[in-house]
């Protein structure tokens, strides 16, 4: 059985999740998210705070789809209760990023600006000019805007330039010394 499949998922308090046919509606305190359950999964209630899911049978493709069905399930309770958040940081002379309206401005070096457009349910902020936070309730749309903004200029590992992750480690290189004799 799956490891991840296998562990039961405990509802925090002010979640509810209601199972229509093949979608599991999760509500909560900061919004409602929709999960769709694969033919051959159930989700069941263990108690009023607890739920479990299940296979039907041990093919292939129900083995993989029951510990990633856990995981989508477990995502989205996290995400109505409390909320997911990635943190970037713009590190170069002249790099900066700010707001326009509903949509991100990022001077990453180019000769033009970038103006990316924020996904729908996602909530993009510049605490300052070179720190970005992305949040929302799905952890799939703040992971994919993040990822966006990110790829815009990744960081490089000689100047260590670029948008990255707040925490991430880039591994730097020396690069090439001039008049270097082996």
């Amino acid at each position: 059985m799956s490891r991840i499949g296998r562990k039961h998922i405990e509802l925090p308090s002010g979640v509810s999740v209601t199972l229509n046919g093949s979608v599991a509606d999760v509500k909560g305190p900061k919004g409602e998210l929709k999960v769709n359950i694969p033919s051959g999964i159930t989700v069941e209630n263990v108690d009023e705070k607890t739920l479990a899911v299940k296979r039907e049978n041990d093919t292939m493709q129900l083995k993989e789809n029951h510990g990633t069905t856990r995981a989508l399930l477990h995502n989205a309770i996290v995400g109505v209760s409390q909320g997911y958040t990635k943190n970037l940081v713009i590190v170069g002379i002249g790099y900066r990023a700010a707001m326009r309206g509903s949509d991100i401005v990022l001077n990453v070096g180019y000769s033009h600006e970038i103006v990316l457009p924020v996904i729908k349910g996602v909530t993009v902020t510049c605490p300052s000019a070179t720190e970005i936070t992305v949040s929302g309730i799905s952890k799939e749309d703040v992971g994919q805007m993040a990822a966006l903004i990110r790829a815009t200029r990744k960081p490089e590992p000689y100047g260590g330039k670029g948008v990255m992750y707040k925490g991430e480690h880039i591994i730097r290189k020396e690069g090439k010394r001039a008049g270097a004799k082996k």
